[in-house]
């Protein structure tokens, strides 16, 4: 892969001194002040042999951010960035456009363009999916920042050096200094008649500024929505994911898979020239037909190589393991077996197939497999808050973000599969604008009975509203309400426990926001 590219000089010029504002030699992978910058990141500290001293740097890093999270002035200065964002129009209201965002960019002195990209977008399995790259490319000793949404607790999750949440005092100061350029963006804007930067754009800008700051050696980027107009393909990829594509997001991406293949199809587009990746490889997840149709035509269009789950990659064996499962991985290269992977489900084990064939293809050097070990190491360290995430025993207590029918028909299948429950208790909220019927289809398949309730946003679906569509599944005394999630937590640990099956399990479901107010009544916030 080309070595990160140098900002170009457009001719376009921020108000005030630059240099003195950020600091370009950080900018540019250089300098005493980026180090001193992240010395409290997860700094790399190796021996000899390449492999870090003592305990790792990832571990390091998420010691110091356990810390960090308990610090009243880090939550002070979390809070404050993410009220300045607040500020803005929320992630429920995109502007369709880039230019807006690659204006910010261009100020700060080409940020998007500060080390290779890898873009990932599709419906279901994004986020995992670039947690395994994050963690592949990790163990290959390069420095990885992560851009993926949504966060479960903390603004924070969303951008990550080294596999580790960003520092609240670093994302404030990285704020502090970009400002300015987004109010100035902001003014061209209104005098355009034109809306000013949304969240997302503007929390897109901190992530660019984030990894530029670092520095890092490559960007991992899932995109938020769509992917044409999605803020993140200000950036031309190298390699651009696609995980499967189902519907969601209809008013804005279309009412077909047809239309959202198509809109996703544009993260293939390149809006830089020149380009530091004229000509991207397309690794592709398993697909509906009517999206995988529309791909191949988009991919075919634009003369790009692509490579296929079934085809070029993709699971060859898979059984189940304690805590996870052990598989058998033919990437783009070569076969990779024995691969243990902490996470449980088929659905799982593609998305490590796509995120090694990912890894590949952007390390690829003549066509050479990687080194097995190194591949297995990496793996053997992802983590994937929020999805299928066991929070407690005595009862067992999992959570799981699926927020749609693919999503809860995943879930349905890897509990089936890793799971030996007598008899299961579902607690479900949902977003208003989701189909609850789509997702109840496989919670029933899972669950006897089911406690349904309201989440902690704006978005949430009523509870009778959900309980009502809830009854067209159960028997109605099979449906029980609660008015927020302790409440539907206590109930559900009441019904397990009340019944004649020992081992019974309680499935929390529904959206990553359900997911979130589980997690902390349960006494994690780390992610």
């Amino acid at each position: 892969m080309s070595e990160p590219r140098e900002p170009h000089d457009d001719g376009v010029e921020p108000e005030g001194d630059f240099d003195d504002v950020f600091g370009i030699d950080s900018l540019i992978g250089g300098g005493e002040e980026a180090d001193a910058a992240y010395a409290d990141e997860p700094a790399t500290d190796r021996g000899g042999d390449g492999e870090p001293a003592g305990a790792s740097a990832a571990e390091r890093a998420a010691q110091l951010r356990a810390e960090e999270h308990r610090d009243p002035a880090a939550i002070a200065e979390l809070a404050r960035v993410q009220a300045a964002l607040q500020a803005r129009a929320g992630e429920a209201q995109p502007e369709l456009r880039l230019d807006s965002t690659r204006r910010a960019c261009e100020l700060l002195g080409d940020i998007h363009e500060s080390a290779p990209v890898i873009t990932v977008t599709g419906t279901n399995g994004k986020t995992s999916t670039v947690r395994m790259v994050d963690a592949l490319l990790g163990a290959h000793d390069l420095r990885v920042g992560r851009f993926s949404s949504p966060h479960l607790h903390r603004l924070s999750e969303r951008i990550s050096v080294d596999g580790a949440e960003v520092s609240a005092f670093a994302l404030g100061r990285v704020w502090d200094e970009i400002a300015p350029f987004l109010d100035l963006v902001d003014g061209q804007l209104a005098a355009e008649d034109r809306a000013p930067l949304t969240y997302f754009e503007a929390l897109t800008v901190l992530a660019f500024a984030v990894f530029a700051d670092a520095p890092v050696d490559v960007m991992v980027l899932e995109v938020g929505m769509g992917g044409e107009w999605d803020s993140t393909n200000v950036a031309d990829a190298a390699i651009c994911g696609f995980t499967p594509i189902g519907l969601d997001h209809q008013a804005f991406l279309g009412d077909t898979l047809e239309q959202i293949a198509a809109t996703k199809a544009g993260i293939l587009d390149r809006t830089l020239d020149p380009s530091p990746a004229p000509h991207p490889v397309a690794v592709v997840g398993e697909q509906p037909e009517a999206a995988a149709g529309v791909l191949a035509e988009q991919i075919a269009q634009r003369g790009d190589e692509a490579l296929w789950e079934g085809e070029q990659f993709g699971v060859v064996e898979r059984s189940r393991a304690v805590d996870g499962q052990l598989l058998n991985l033919r990437g783009a290269f070569a076969q990779y077996p024995e691969v243990f992977l902490p996470l449980h489900g088929a659905h799982q084990a593609q998305n490590a197939a796509q995120a090694l064939a990912i890894v590949e293809c952007f390390l690829a050097a003549q066509d050479k497999p990687l080194d097995a070990d190194v591949v297995g190491a990496g793996f053997a360290q992802v983590t994937s808050p929020g999805r299928m995430e066991i929070m407690r025993t005595e009862p067992t207590i999992i959570v799981d973000g699926a927020h749609n029918p693919a999503g809860a028909q995943a879930l349905a299948e890897a509990l089936d599969e890793a799971f030996d429950f007598p008899d299961v208790v579902a607690v479900v909220a949902v977003y208003a604008d989701k189909d609850p019927h789509g997702m109840l289809e496989y919670v029933h398949r899972f669950a006897s009975r089911i406690v349904v309730t309201q989440a902690l946003s704006p978005r949430a679906m009523p509870v009778d509203r959900l309980a009502a569509a809830a009854e067209e599944w159960y028997d109605p005394d099979d449906v029980h309400r609660a008015p927020d999630m302790n409440a539907a937590l206590m109930a559900a640990i009441d019904l397990v426990v009340g019944t004649e099956d020992t081992g019974a399990g309680i499935v929390v479901t529904g959206s990553l926001a359900t997911v979130a107010e589980a997690r902390t009544l349960l006494g994690s916030q780390e992610a």
